[in-house]
């Protein structure tokens, strides 16, 4: 796809769950590899990262979905389509690199969730401040709140310190940490004037690549499925959960090496999601 292509999309279709990916600047072609599963301790961290930032979320969030719930319409299942590519670039603009300001319908939706979780997945959830800064863009207002201080708790100096990070989210000098969420594609099951729930499927990478790293960069898939509320012009999470899988039957790639993987990160750059 040329850059010029980005202008030529129409609007999105109204329903559906494919998406299509727009590169922000040069795309880069090829899929990552799969890394070396052999490491047991990475088995572990990873794990524990994910069972530790869920466990976390779900606790803010207990008791505070009900009224959601009841105000959005319900389908059995999501609806199904083509899978042809929808439709036009989904925002203009961006805050703190984040794309915001999505249209408000289905489509928007979904773009909207898609793009928080690549977000939410990124190495900016491991410092403070830019923590913070995503946690206010991202979520309502009230959601953010609520969430500040668990989410503070969960990455804390000691979890930062199993993921190889200093107290500020940093990795030791010469090598790579690694977080990044890469949708595969979204479906909406629930819709209503000012509420959407939007299921995301992704594949996750992370670990430290470098020398002296112990803790080699893996992939895991998972479904993230975001309660959004629109507020202030924007979608904006309420809540959120997530659970492993659908996972794919694991291809039979070489492994890359730390430096492969290294170079890979600082030289390809990620998209902007749409439906």
């Amino acid at each position: 796809m040329s850059p010029g292509d980005e202008q030529n999309y129409s609007d999105y279709a109204e329903t559906g769950q494919t998406r299509t990916r727009l590169p922000e600047t040069d795309p880069y072609g090829g899929a990552p590899r799969r890394p070396n599963r052999s490491s047991s301790r990475s088995l572990v961290t990873v794990v524990g990262v994910v069972v530790l930032l869920i466990a976390a979320i779900a606790f803010a969030n207990r008791g505070d979905n009900s009224s959601a719930s009841d105000e959005t319409t319900k389908t059995d299942k999501p609806a199904s389509s083509v899978t042809s590519a929808s439709g036009t670039r989904p925002v203009d603009t961006k805050s703190a690199g984040v794309p915001t300001g999505f249209a408000h319908t289905e489509q928007g939706a979904q773009s909207a969730a898609s793009n928080y979780a690549v977000a939410l997945g990124s190495t900016g959830m491991f410092n403070k401040d830019s923590r913070h800064l995503l946690l206010q863009l991202l979520y309502t207002a009230e959601a953010a709140v609520r969430l500040q201080d668990t989410m503070d708790q969960a990455y804390s100096v000691d979890f930062l310190a199993t993921m190889g990070l200093d107290a500020s989210g940093n990795p030791p000098k010469g090598n790579t940490f690694v977080s990044r969420v890469i949708p595969v594609g979204t479906t909406l099951q629930q819709y209503s004037a000012d509420r959407a729930k939007v299921a995301v499927w992704y594949v996750g990478l992370i670990g430290m690549a470098g020398s002296t790293s112990t803790d080699p960069v893996t992939s895991s898939w998972k479904t993230w499925t975001f309660d959004l509320r629109w507020s202030d012009g924007d979608w904006k999470i309420d809540s959120e959960t997530q659970q492993d899988g659908p996972a794919p039957v694991p291809g039979d790639d070489k492994a890359a090496t730390s430096d492969e993987i290294s170079k890979a990160i600082e030289e390809y750059g990620g998209f902007t999601y749409a439906r």
